[in-house]
């Protein structure tokens, strides 16, 4: 039997709701755009269309691979972050909108200064470098992973935007720079900052990012201590350290900024009221 578009959206929506997604009309919308090519406008005109069984086949796949809890950009292969599309597949961190204030807070900071030396650390995706140069488009930047997925995958993203000066690095940031890197204005980083033993609580759909970009070590604060020790040094005088953290590390991770000599430490929260960054600046002596 054949089933229209139509009927294929509402099997889609019934099924993403069983499975208990948040937005089952969008996510399955999002499924038949992969598939089909087909949006909500699309599906309003073509909708008793019967599409051919290859195509159904692949859409059925799609909706129980997301039933079962793979999250959907991996499925789609790319997302939206800022205005940017990002390539995203299995064994890369998914980029979130709260990661977006991190790119505004020193998308501020560059422009205020007249700065425009950046080092993005834990790169991923490159989401947090790409998105500062949507907004400061003469920024240069060089995104710093050490993990094969995410590299290939931000040497992809990277390539997607040639119009801005961007810089792929492999490095791994717990180990002290080595001589491809140079003074920087802004350290930024979305690190791994999940304790060890949080990791395997968290929801199903999250385990599925990679355990390398969640885990932070025993407290969740490993990353920052390297942040703070090998990767201060080569920030100049007066420049930003920013950095996203969970929202009950503000206070360890601003501490742990102070002691490293850091000035002017703040906790910033995001739009839901929980602490979401820590930023703070070099001395400029």
């Amino acid at each position: 039997m054949q089933h229209t578009l139509k009927e294929l959206y509402l099997r889609g929506k019934r099924v993403l709701h069983e499975a208990g997604a948040a937005d089952p009309a969008f996510e399955a919308i999002c499924l038949m755009q992969e598939t089909f090519g087909i949006d909500r406008a699309g599906l309003a005109l073509r909708g008793a269309e019967a599409p051919a069984p290859e195509k159904v086949e692949h859409y059925e796949r799609l909706l129980s691979r997301r039933a079962d809890g793979m999250p959907l950009q991996y499925l789609l292969g790319e997302w939206e972050f800022l205005s940017l599309t990002l390539t995203v597949r299995e064994g890369v961190l998914i980029p979130r909108p709260e990661t977006e204030q991190l790119c505004e807070t020193a998308a501020e900071f560059l422009l205020q200064t007249g700065k425009r030396e950046v080092l993005d650390l834990c790169a991923g995706t490159g989401a947090v470098g790409l998105g500062v140069c949507t907004l400061v488009p003469e920024a240069n930047v060089q995104c710093v992973e050490y993990y094969d997925a995410p590299y290939v995958c931000l040497l992809e993203n990277i390539r997607r935007y040639p119009q801005w000066n961007v810089e792929a690095v492999r490095a791994n940031v717990l180990a002290a720079p080595e001589g491809q890197f140079h003074p920087v204005d802004a350290v930024l980083s979305n690190p791994p900052y999940i304790a060890s033993a949080v990791v395997p609580t968290l929801q199903r759909e999250v385990l599925q990012e990679p355990a390398e970009a969640l885990d932070g070590g025993a407290d969740g604060l490993v990353f920052y201590r390297a942040l703070a020790r090998h990767w201060l040094p080569i920030l100049r005088p007066a420049g930003l350290m920013a950095v996203e953290i969970g929202e009950e590390q503000g206070a360890a991770v601003a501490l742990l900024f102070q002691n490293a000599g850091l000035k002017d430490v703040q906790v910033l929260p995001d739009a839901s009221g929980h602490d979401r960054m820590v930023c703070g600046k070099k001395s400029s002596e």
